[in-house]
């Protein structure tokens, strides 16, 4: 089955949809049973979509649950009320005190703070790697190395990391691999074909589509499933039926805005990379972004978010071109039909092992889904904004 059909029929069995199109929302605390065998039974079969407690999921989450695996792979999702619960439980599915871990140096930076304030009070050692280091990790792994966490690109700074490789050495040292997996959605990157062994999406963003939704997954291979599953359950990770329908609907669409997405800003990069303000386009498509060769190895596709740096760093310039910005408005997300722009004037101060090899400051875009040619003349306001400020 092709990957646009499996986005339309991933997650409609009949068991979930009751002869409807769409899976209902079905909204639970208690679940009761009109019998001790009755119960009995739900207990036994709590895996296999029976509903026995709300935390447990209904079958809205249930239908989720099931289009993600069918997307991505693996043998089982587990849900979250946010991307960096999904990290961050399924970090601590997996370890324990005096256990170490590798963390990709471009990570994002609440992932970055979890491993240092809050898994080193566990004696939980993390070390950060150059993510470009491919099969050279094997220098960093250690005897207690539990986790290689990987997140590919770095949704600020871009690297595309050689997964394939990492996951080979990893693998042979008896490590789990995890990758943020947010930026390929599910869609334009198969973390189960590359030796990912657990794929962790920040599902507020592609997924839900829609900029009105908290939610996290993690999908699991078969070896590590029912760990996670159940650890997840035990930290009592669990979201609402409410949110998870719109993820649903989401999932529908989420083929046709990723083209759409990955279309215009790519209209949008091309343009950037002519003008004379910007030194380096950062977009995973462009040979001028590290990894690029990993991109277009491992890759079907791209999406709407990329960064760019600025070949001036004057505070009050950058502050001019975003200040009056129509279509792109400044917010830490990404994924929604809205554009986005944000500023990061110190790489450096967000990274402890690479060296920033870009002297001014980098603007983060997503490209949303509105004409493109409206995004373009917003960008050459915001320039002409930008230019008027250095001609002083």
């Amino acid at each position: 089955m092709k990957k646009d059909t499996k986005i339309v029929t991933a997650g409609r069995k009949s068991q979930w949809t009751n002869g409807v199109v769409n899976p209902s929302v079905v909204r639970a605390s208690t679940v009761v049973f009109n019998s001790v065998k009755e119960m009995n039974n739900a207990l036994v079969n709590t895996h296999n979509g029976t509903m026995i407690y709300g935390r447990r999921g209904t079958t809205t989450a249930f239908a989720f649950c099931d289009a993600m695996t069918e997307l991505e792979g693996g043998a089982g999702c587990a849900l979250y009320p946010s991307g960096t619960a999904a990290i961050t439980n399924a970090i601590l599915s997996f370890v324990k005190s005096g256990d170490h871990i590798l963390m990709v140096d471009s990570v994002y930076e609440p992932t970055r703070d979890y491993c240092d304030k809050i898994l080193t009070n566990f004696g939980i050692e993390t070390t950060y790697y150059d993510p470009l280091i491919g099969a050279g990790i094997d220098a960093l792994i250690k005897e207690n190395t539990k986790i290689v966490f990987l997140e590919s690109p770095g949704s600020i700074t871009m690297e595309v990391q050689d997964v394939p490789a990492i996951a080979e050495v990893a693998h042979q040292k008896g490590c789990i691999v995890m990758l943020d997996n947010t930026w390929g959605a599910g869609i334009n990157f198969n973390p189960f074909d590359f030796g990912v062994d657990i794929s962790i999406q920040a599902a507020t963003k592609y997924i839900v589509g829609h900029s009105d939704v908290m939610l996290g997954t993690a999908t699991a291979i078969q070896e590590y499933w029912p760990q996670l599953r159940d650890n997840s359950y035990l930290m009592g990770q669990c979201t609402s039926p409410d949110d998870i329908y719109l993820a649903l609907r989401g999932v529908r669409t989420i083929g046709v805005r990723l083209k759409q997405h990955q279309q215009s800003a790519m209209k949008v990069a091309n343009w950037l990379a002519e003008r004379k303000e910007v030194s380096t386009i950062l977009h995973p498509a462009f040979e001028s972004c590290p990894g690029h060769e990993f991109f277009k190895r491992d890759f079907t596709g791209s999406n709407g978010l990329f960064s760019f740096v600025l070949n001036c760093g004057n505070k009050a310039a950058i502050n001019a071109l975003l200040d009056g910005m129509e279509h792109f408005k400044m917010g830490y997300s990404w994924g929604g039909f809205e554009s986005l722009i944000l500023a990061i004037n110190n790489i450096g101060s967000i990274r402890t092992v690479t060296q920033w090899p870009h002297k001014h400051a980098l603007i983060r875009l997503h490209i949303g889904l509105e004409d493109v040619d409206d995004l373009i003349a917003d960008l050459e306001q915001g320039f002409e904004r930008f230019n008027q400020v250095l001609a002083g």
